[in-house]
């Protein structure tokens, strides 16, 4: 069965009336629980390849707009690092870690199998750049890393990102490490898949802007991302790609338009062109049928981070990365340093009280991330780099616990900062950030001095984040429009990127 396929099954189960349970258990109709105990099998195309799945569910009501194979088991690939990054965000909000905590990189992390950061073992990164570096770049050994320090090991954290799938519903997914890596009793459905990207954005709003980024600075040099609809296709702020051989290409893809939301997802994909082409299908098809009214308050309802599994892991933590920055030896990474000839910043909601460090930003790539050891038969595969991390501090952990009217406070700020602005709305052209208001003014002329008549009509603003500001011109006709000048501005040097507000 190939990806574009066209056969849809709906639901035709009636509306809930307002209780959230009634709209999860339409999503869930139709399959039975899966238990650790049961030997499976992944489902297979008769050509050896693994068989086309997909979902597209309405974020604001539950209900299930398209659905094939979505309840079929499937290699989740990189989309396993949606889990991992739900459990740090869910850290973070509990205070036990902060976006500026070390994450310490054991051997077995700095181990991983490309696609990487290449940080050397015994070595750190914070957390804001782990995150960022599984967002953009899907690096295993980030994700090992996390892993590890939340869980203990990485046993641990499989132990974890199992109760927590359990916890939303996720019925017939199972893990077994952080990044998804191939292992054959790592498996998940394409429903399954939704209901977490759902979770992500319903449960932490505050960190979801991560899953927008589409590059970030490390170190000397600017990671490009994989996910080529962010920006492409208008509404599209994240999630997550994912590759394996035995996966195929996988994709979860969050959309929100005129106050229509949905999440999709496509698994088994035969080429990355084919697996982006479907999901562009799905958005263009089944968005204008999602509804503008948000029936419950949480579709997926929130769960309690206090599980038995985390609060031991949350205990041990500070011992181990301790342990870590002692035992483990200090390797160098290789420094394979690339220079890129543009940049792009992802653009943040500015209604939302987003602690993302604004990196400096760079082009994204036309590749896919390959998560198997083994390179990829139609050569889809990024290359083999590792880069010297920005961070080599040795310094104890510190578990920093947020305090929470400091975060209210922030968050008040950006509000009525981002309210103050009255920024334009449809398609902008971001240029770039400065920590200071006169320093992204100081972008915008620069930039309009050297884009002549592409700018002639545009209108320049700044828009304030919980970091700086970033540069933008707005008031564009179209996205053709935004694009063509965002083209004017890179022929005459000027960084820039467009997106849709």
């Amino acid at each position: 069965m190939q990806a574009e396929s066209d056969l849809v099954s709906r639901s035709n189960l009636p509306a809930s009336s307002s209780q959230s349970g009634k709209i999860l258990a339409r999503m869930f109709l139709g399959f039975a629980i899966a238990t650790a105990t049961v030997t499976v099998t992944v489902d297979a195309n008769a050509a050896g390849g693994p068989r086309y799945a997909g979902i597209v569910i309405d974020a604001n009501t539950g209900n299930i707009l398209y659905s094939e194979n979505a309840d079929t088991l499937h290699y989740p690939a990189s989309l396993t690092k949606m889990m991992t990054v739900y459990l740090t965000f869910e850290a973070l909000e509990a205070g036990r870690i902060t976006l500026d905590t070390p994450v310490v990189f054991s051997r077995n992390a700095a181990a991983q199998a490309p696609t990487k950061l290449g940080v050397g073992a015994g070595r750190s990164v914070t957390v804001r750049d782990a995150i960022l570096g599984i967002v953009t770049k899907s690096a295993n050994d980030a994700a090992m890393a996390l892993g590890e320090m939340l869980g203990g090991s990485e046993e641990g954290f499989a132990r974890m990102m199992n109760d927590k799938a359990r916890a939303l519903g996720m019925t017939r997914t199972t893990y077994r490490n952080p990044n998804g890596l191939p292992n054959t009793a790592q498996m998940t459905t394409a429903r399954d898949q939704a209901r977490l990207g759902i979770a992500l954005r319903e449960h932490f709003p505050q960190y979801y802007g991560f899953f927008s980024e589409t590059s970030f600075r490390f170190g000397n040099r600017v990671i490009p991302g994989h996910n080529h609809l962010i920006g492409s296709v208008r509404g599209v702020d994240g999630i997550k790609t994912g590759y394996t051989r035995a996966a195929g290409y996988n994709l979860a893809t969050s959309v929100k338009v005129d106050g229509r939301s949905i999440v999709g997802v496509v698994l088994g994909g035969a080429s990355t062109p084919a697996r982006d082409n479907q999901m562009r299908k799905l958005i263009a098809e089944y968005l204008p049928q999602a509804s503008t009214r948000h029936i419950a308050s949480n579709v997926i309802a929130q769960t309690p981070a206090t599980t038995p599994n985390v609060q031991a892991a949350s205990a041990r933590m500070a011992d181990i990365n301790r342990a870590k920055i002692k035992n483990d030896e200090t390797a160098e990474a290789v420094d394979t340093q690339q220079p890129s000839s543009a940049a792009a910043f992802a653009a943040i909601a500015p209604k939302s009280a987003n602690p993302l460090l604004a990196a400096k930003p760079a082009q994204r790539a036309a590749s896919d991330e390959v998560a198997s050891i083994t390179p990829s038969d139609d050569g889809d595969e990024d290359e083999v780099d590792t880069v010297t991390t920005a961070s080599t501090s040795k310094a104890d952990t510190k578990i920093v616990k947020l305090q929470r009217a400091d975060k209210a406070e922030k968050a008040e700020k950006v509000a009525k900062a981002s309210k103050a602005e009255r920024d334009p709305t449809g398609w902008v052209v971001q240029i770039g950030v400065s920590s200071s208001k006169d320093g992204a003014s100081d972008l915008l002329d620069a930039a309009r001095s050297k884009g002549g008549k592409a700018l002639r009509s545009a209108k320049p603003y700044t828009v304030a984040f919980d970091g700086g500001y970033r540069a933008r011109f707005g008031g564009f006709d179209d996205q053709n429009s935004a694009i063509n000048a965002c083209k004017a501005l890179k022929r005459a040097g000027v960084k820039c990127w467009a997106s849709m507000e």
